[in-house]
């Protein structure tokens, strides 16, 4: 007996140093990506020493059906981010899964559930999401001396907790200095020192996580379609995030996601961006060549707003799309000549449940544009997650089209909730703070967004 409890004690440590030796190669991750209904994509980063890179996945509490899938990309280099899709899985499965670095696996095991198959079987899931702005984390040695830009982490572990479909980043997702914005190890290292830290460890594998991004995790600040990095920020932006596809022909990062009967159109508001200088009118008339999402942007998202049949068709974007006292140049509205592209075009085709989301700004707000003879639009802003407060001033303070009691000058993340019967939908945002509590609320129904019918 004596005998047995020495091996035993001998395995176990033997698999206690082989986890210590995993967790030693692990720079950051498990991180859950895109999840459909019967795939899942997970991500993890590893250093440069690591050889082989594997993930085990088994139905929950069922570890007789393990399989293994192993990573065939590159390894080796300065910065390793990993991808892996799973395939053949379950629809309303819960799935477990550990990954298995040089043979070892690794301490944490986490879980994801594929989507419902609920098409012509029965009505629409009732879910929410999370999703928030401007995430800045305090390096103080490349920081701007003064008091630190960066705000208290802890929102994450309160997001961690907060039960939600997925989170959807809106850009700014990290903050490239500048020792970071004029090289691309430099926007490597910034992307994956930031993902590594310790307060987010829990929210990466809480639920799977998309992305937009803005000026600051594309380049420099107010960054446009000249940054000479571009192409290297995109390549580091696909490395980094799951999302289901990254533009087209090898430039944007603009797709689509879905989840029950709400489509979200994630935007570019920055590759094929115009410098923010530019005159935005000449002799009286927009500048047709003042872009903001590029003529092969637009083009795609006119096709897919007219192809989506979703109750709420909701456009990311990291800069507000109706607020025309945002001086900052930033919005949309100084984009005129692609602005009124796209107003006429939702009009035109009679494009119903259009809701923008956006970042940026620093605070978190709800802003109504009322339209002749069409359903008003909403913009919702959601900022900033720990980055530094930013209130409104001047004409701002009192704008008219800030939907009353939405205005929120502090950290926030945002839960927008979608519930009801079919053609009853409604859509709720509560913007919440540091410990999940509620700091304002604005809802919108399915039949408010709607274009009248002909009689």
């Amino acid at each position: 007996m004596k005998k047995l409890l020495l091996i035993i004690s001998f395995l176990c440590h033997i698999c206690s140093i082989a986890q210590v030796s995993s967790k030693n190669k692990i720079i950051s991750g498990p991180m859950l990506g895109q999840v459909e209904l019967r795939t899942a994509t997970v991500w993890i980063e590893v250093n440069a020493t690591v050889k082989t890179v594997a993930v085990r996945y088994w139905k929950k509490d069922d570890i007789n059906t393990a399989i293994t899938e192993t990573y065939k990309g590159p390894l080796g280099n300065k910065f390793n981010p990993v991808k892996i899709e799973i395939g053949g899985l379950d629809f309303n499965s819960t799935y477990q899964y550990q990954f298995i670095i040089d043979g070892a696996p690794a301490n944490t095991t986490a879980l994801f559930t594929t989507k419902d198959l609920w098409q012509w079987r029965k009505p629409a899931p009732d879910f929410s999401f999370l999703t928030g702005s401007c995430a800045y984390f305090n390096e103080p040695i490349f920081d701007r001396p003064g008091k630190p830009y960066g705000g208290d982490s802890t929102i994450f572990e309160t997001m961690a907790k907060t039960p939600a479909a997925f989170m959807l980043w809106l850009g700014d997702n990290w903050y490239t200095r500048e020792v970071d914005y004029l090289s691309e190890w430099g926007l490597y290292y910034r992307a994956s020192h930031d993902r590594s830290l310790s307060v987010l460890k829990n929210f990466w594998k809480a639920m799977p996580h998309y992305a937009i991004w803005d000026d600051h995790d594309y380049g420099p600040d107010d960054s446009d379609g000249s940054y000479t990095l571009k192409d290297e920020s995109r390549k580091l932006f696909k490395n980094y995030w799951c999302n289901p596809s990254f533009g087209q022909d090898d430039k944007g990062i603009f797709t689509k996601i879905s989840y029950s009967d709400v489509d979200v159109f994630l935007t570019d508001d920055r590759y094929f961006r115009s410098s923010d200088n530019l005159l935005d009118s000449i002799d009286g008339k927009p500048n047709p060549d003042k872009h903001f999402f590029g003529k092969t942007q637009m083009k795609w998202l006119e096709n897919a707003l007219a192809t989506s049949d979703a109750s709420f068709k909701i456009i990311a974007i990291g800069s507000q799309v109706l607020n025309h006292l945002n001086k900052a140049a930033e919005s949309m509205r100084y984009f005129s000549a692609e602005y009124y592209e796209l107003m006429n075009f939702l009009n035109e085709q009679k494009i119903n449940g259009v809701i923008f989301l956006t970042g940026d700004r620093h605070h978190s707000e709800v802003v109504k544009e009322d339209r002749a003879n069409a359903y008003p639009l909403y913009d919702i802003t959601s900022s900033p997650l720990t980055s530094g407060i930013s209130k409104v001033r001047g004409p701002e303070i009192n704008n008219p089209a800030r939907v009353a009691g939405t205005l929120v000058e502090q950290q926030n993340f945002s839960k927008i909730t979608v519930t009801g019967k079919k053609g009853e939908r409604k859509l709720t945002v509560d913007f919440l703070g540091l410990k999940g509590e509620q700091l304002a609320s604005w809802s919108v129904e399915e039949k408010v967004l709607k274009y009248q019918e002909a009689k």
